[in-house]
């Protein structure tokens, strides 16, 4: 199938552009309803295989070309992670969002294209699930397509321009006067997705001393993967407390994003599991579909593990494990959040800062969404906000590193 390349309000301001990468006409056309509702966006091409939108993008002037890519890995001809790095040469400005099948190789794959270079993914959800019309699907495909555009266009913007060509003087004998100027070169105009951040709200101002954390707990959302990658790989390969991760995924996937953070180098994670000593060095996810508690044991930290209600819509949530943490610990938690939609962790560092734990949130300009880090900063709870690997320094300055193995 030929690339469909819509002529109307290309290259426009304010408007993200978006390609539907897919072999299903009926998922390429699903894709498409829910992108072109929304007025900010702008649905440019629908191919069937990756040839299609290489061969698509190469063909589109510069300003022309899509924001984001929503990416099927499981196609004829060329496949997604064959495309893909194909895909981030040809255009590396581009965010490669994977739309991946709910099963375990579906997530399998999903996280190998991340290690590759996509930026997100949406799981396709099921028919049992309320399919496309599921409004909670809407809602974070929206957010993805609209974050990453926007983080990713921000990053494009920094990178140096090259330097204009000097005019080549001419020979002086044909001078009868000074040459005049050229005329200036055109501002390229802001691009789509990039958006002026707010001022930072205030942070929270600690004073005198207090004891070191017993335990790292992160918290995340929509972007979450990308974010905990590049904080896990920063953190380098040991911690001398353990650490519990909270990421709002769907059941079969935390075991693969666990497989996915181990990977980078560093750290060894696992989902966590019902009943198991927490040990230094380590992290633990909390599985899909359960909620990640934590208790004091005589061993040590215990992981728990429940199928209570969703909080916050969720299930694992964000605000249950900590409110856990800080029982288990007596306070001393350093708590982290990560990018993500909602307000989850909020009332969860409420309970931290109340108790004299720490926290710490990921900044406006690096998140895909602010809801929950800009929940916590607007509540006046952060000590910091900083990008991901920022705020693995300055974990790592408060709980410096130890050997891994040892209980905390």
């Amino acid at each position: 199938m030929s690339a469909a390349l819509s002529a109307a309000g290309r290259g426009g301001r304010g408007v993200v552009r978006v390609m539907l990468c897919d072999d299903s006409a009926t998922v390429r056309s699903a894709f498409a309803r829910i992108l072109g509702a929304d007025p900010a966006l702008e649905v440019i091409g629908r191919v069937g295989d990756g040839q299609q939108a290489l061969d698509a993008i190469g063909a589109l002037p510069e300003a022309e070309r899509p924001h984001v890519l929503l990416l099927d890995l499981e196609m004829p001809v060329m496949d997604g992670m064959t495309a893909l790095p194909l895909l981030l040469k040809l255009h590396p400005s581009l965010a490669v969002i994977v739309a991946s099948a709910l099963t375990q190789r579906g997530a399998e794959a999903t996280m190998a294209a991340m290690r590759a270079g996509a930026a997100d993914y949406v799981p396709k959800p099921t028919a049992a699930a309320g399919g496309m019309n599921d409004p909670v699907f809407r809602a974070d495909l929206l957010a993805k397509v609209k974050g990453w555009a926007r983080v990713r266009s921000a990053r494009a913007a920094l990178l140096p321009r090259p330097a204009a060509p000097q005019p080549v003087p001419r020979p002086s004998v044909v001078l009868a006067a000074a040459p005049s100027l050229p005329p200036p070169l055109p501002v390229p105009p802001q691009p789509a997705a990039v958006r002026p951040v707010g001022a930072a709200p205030a942070l929270r101002q600690v004073s005198g001393p207090r004891a070191r954390a017993r335990l790292l707990a992160i918290g995340s959302s929509t972007g979450g993967p990308q974010a905990l990658a590049a904080f896990v790989r920063r953190l380098g390969p040991s911690l001398a407390v353990p650490a519990v991760v909270v990421q709002h995924m769907p059941a079969g996937f935390t075991a693969m994003l666990a497989d996915h953070l181990s990977r980078l180098g560093g750290l060894q994670a696992a989902e966590a599991k019902d009943g198991e000593v927490l040990r230094a060095g380590r992290i633990y996810v909390a599985p899909g579909d359960r909620h990640l508690l934590v208790e004091a044991g005589p061993a040590g930290l215990v992981a728990r593990l429940n199928s209570d209600a969703p909080e916050n819509f969720c299930r694992p949530a964000v605000d249950p494990m900590l409110r856990s943490v800080v029982k288990a610990c007596e306070g001393r938690v350093l708590s982290v959040i990560l990018t993500g939609m909602g307000a989850d962790g909020m009332l969860g560092c409420k309970a931290v800062a109340a108790a004299g734990g720490t926290v710490l949130a990921q900044d406006e300009a690096s998140s895909v969404v602010w809801g929950m880090p800009g929940a916590v900063a607007k509540a006046g709870l952060a000590e910091a906000l900083l990008p991901p690997e920022q705020l693995a320094e300055k974990v790592l300055a408060q709980l410096g590193a130890g050997a891994p193995g040892g209980m905390a």
